[in-house]
């Protein structure tokens, strides 16, 4: 599957997609270069991609001016930049300086629904539900819960209706004090991220910095569908325009 699958065991990766959410590029090397499947890779030093993975998109990214799509190698762990299905990356080796880029866009759209995907799964706890699935991609978002215990008020259409309203008005609350959003690591390894005290839950993707940053968060009526509370979101981020340099 790779050239030099010791090169990716041994070269250290660093998550700088973890780091910073609004880096935009950053200048790096080349730890590794393969194939997989007939598609070239590389992987760098300071991985500024984010892989699609726990229910966000992968990033837009470029090495140099090349487009890549992120993807995550399960062998090794590591974050491998692979040339698209109808591209190819330009030639590169093991330890040749790189500049990689994000369409900071797109990753800005992709954290704010991420984060907005805490808040829910925080309100939708107030009611004592507990979370059994989530989605954060745009147009499909959404957080499925299930309730312990019984609900009369999710056995009709005003019900319903009375319980958003309630998951709204805790939702638009939290934005309004503009709640730190922020990473700690346990241990045992974990990322943790943290809604201030409101929220904490393991998660390995991108997020704002704090929740005063989400914009046109929305709510529809939520559904209950073969025991589970469904309920669909949409969020985007604020105008962003400050300039991050690169490493």
């Amino acid at each position: 599957m790779v050239h030099s699958i010791e090169a990716l065991r041994v070269g250290a990766q660093v998550s700088t997609y973890l780091d910073d959410t609004y880096l935009e590029q950053v200048d790096t090397r080349v730890i590794a270069v393969g194939e997989r499947g007939g598609t070239p890779w590389a992987a760098v030093e300071h991985c500024l991609f984010h892989p699609q993975g726990g229910g966000q998109p992968a990033d837009r990214g470029w090495l140099e001016d090349t487009e890549i799509i992120p993807v995550r190698d399960r062998e090794s762990g590591l974050v491998l930049a692979m040339a698209p299905e109808d591209g190819s990356l330009l030639p590169l080796t093991e330890g040749q300086k790189v500049r990689a880029r994000i369409d900071l866009q797109a990753r800005t759209a992709h954290a704010a629904l991420h984060t907005a995907g805490h808040l829910v799964e925080a309100v939708g706890r107030m009611q004592g539900w507990e979370m059994a699935g989530s989605n954060h991609f745009p147009g499909q978002a959404r957080i499925e819960f299930q309730a312990p215990r019984t609900d009369a008020r999710l056995a009709d259409p005003e019900g319903r209706e009375e319980v958003t309203a309630t998951l709204r008005a805790a939702a638009a609350a939290a934005i309004a004090d503009d709640l730190p959003v922020f990473a700690r690591c346990l241990a045992d390894g974990r990322r943790v991220v943290h809604l201030d005290a409101l929220h904490a839950a393991p998660c390995g993707g991108t997020h704002v910095r704090s929740l005063g940053d989400l914009a046109e968060v929305g709510l529809p009526t939520l559904k209950v569908k073969k025991g589970r509370i469904r309920v669909s979101y949409s969020a985007t981020h604020v105008p962003y325009t400050a300039t991050h340099g690169s490493r």
